[in-house]
């Protein structure tokens, strides 16, 4: 099992037309918790990896997490930007728990913010801490 941090801009970043910020992720998570995200990269990600939400407005946070179902696939037609996509279910519980004490950006050893990248080892444990993992 690999863990990887997504980033999300709220101001940017939309899901079904609506602003991806930490407290529509949590009720999606209760809702409607099966989702699909964008990839510029394929990724080595597998099922029964971790998604981990990173937002970077209006707090630079880690605030949602997921399960992912499959490896990513092509998205076609082709988007040199966004060329892949991958599924996902929201966990309930854990989002909860990370939006009522979500992990910051000091916390995860972040160095450039890319898309997506490997959680480091020091900060997982405490993402896992924080989701009640």
């Amino acid at each position: 099992m690999q863990d990887w941090i997504y980033i999300l801009n709220p101001n940017k970043d939309t899901l079904d037309g609506e602003p991806s910020d930490k407290d529509r992720m949590r009720r999606l998570a209760h809702t409607d918790p099966e989702r699909d995200f964008w990839l510029s990269r394929r990724n080595r990600m597998n099922r029964g990896d971790r998604l981990w939400f990173f937002f970077t407005s209006p707090e630079s946070e880690v605030a949602a997490v997921a399960g992912v179902l499959g490896e990513p696939y092509e998205a076609g037609p082709p988007d040199p930007e966004f060329a892949y996509r991958v599924d996902v279910t929201l966990l309930p519980g854990p989002t909860a728990a990370l939006h009522d004490h979500p992990v910051g950006r000091d916390e995860l050893e972040l160095g450039q913010i890319r898309s997506v990248q490997k959680v480091k080892p020091g900060a997982l444990k405490i993402l896992l801490e924080r989701a009640g993992l």
